[in-house]
């Protein structure tokens, strides 16, 4: 489980974050959502250790790491996996070198240890005999499943994930939607995914967290969000023209 408390950031004059707590569980996909310039891009560079916080603590399976000292820290970034939102592949790597690549950064693993994983990573996100392909040979879907499965590659208890579906079409957004909460389900993980896409709320949210200029003011799930009385919250849901009409159609009807 991660845990985060009153977490408070400000770049200058500029308040991100105004004493955000919450927590994310083990075996579910949780989603940090809100509108641009909330604070939940800010929000998962803390968590993972890019950005420090002002004030605040975040405490993986109660390992404090922001107070944690250099030993601790390492061992937690250890058990972290992070899909970047444009994947950032290494473009002048195979598939299966970007996938390996956090693996050569460990000592002790023999070279057929560490391609056996790759090759069971690539397997399991549908790219099973693309090892020897480029990143400029697949498409956007495919590059993204490549970042998912070097993003597991490891031996993680966590996976950070930023906009999974930033310039891919609805259906494959689906299907790297669905990957992400089968293989969190599978592997016992806490996800950890910033979205603003109300399809991926909708198909994978089993905890929410909206957050409205630096404050939390909501969380729940995708079966409780398309009926609370936060108007902040309704305005982001119900923020384009169908959308808007499907509420109009639930408040008649009721």
């Amino acid at each position: 489980m991660i845990e985060f408390k009153n977490i408070k950031k400000a770049f200058g004059d500029k308040e991100v974050l105004k004493g955000v707590s919450g927590s994310f569980k083990p075996g579910k996909t949780n989603l940090i959502i809100g509108a641009s310039g909330t604070g939940k891009s800010v929000l998962l560079k803390i968590l993972v250790g890019l950005v420090e916080p002002d004030e605040g603590e975040v405490i993986y399976d109660e390992r404090n790491f922001t107070k944690g000292d250099k030993d601790l820290r390492t061992a937690v970034r250890q058990d972290i996996g992070m899909l970047f939102q444009a994947g950032a592949l290494f473009d002048s790597k195979t598939v299966e070198q970007n996938v390996m690549f956090p693996l050569d950064m460990l000592k002790g693993k023999a070279y057929a240890e560490k391609l056996d994983r790759v090759n069971w990573c690539l397997q399991r996100v549908g790219l099973e005999g693309q090892n020897k392909k480029m990143p400029s040979e697949l498409s956007g879907g495919m590059r993204k499943r490549v970042a998912l499965a070097r993003a597991i590659v490891g031996d993680i208890k966590y996976l950070f994930v930023d906009e999974p579906n930033s310039g891919l079409d609805p259906q494959t957004s689906i299907v790297v939607d669905d990957l992400i909460a089968e293989i969190t389900q599978e592997l016992g993980i806490t996800t950890v995914i910033v979205t603003h896409d109300m399809n991926s709320v909708m198909g994978i949210g089993d905890h929410i967290i909206f957050l409205f200029k630096g404050h939390k003011l909501w969380e729940g799930n995708k079966d409780q969000i398309l009926s609370t009385d936060v108007p902040e919250l309704n305005d982001f849901v119900f923020a384009n023209k169908l959308a808007k009409s499907f509420k109009k159609n639930e408040d008649e009807a009721a």
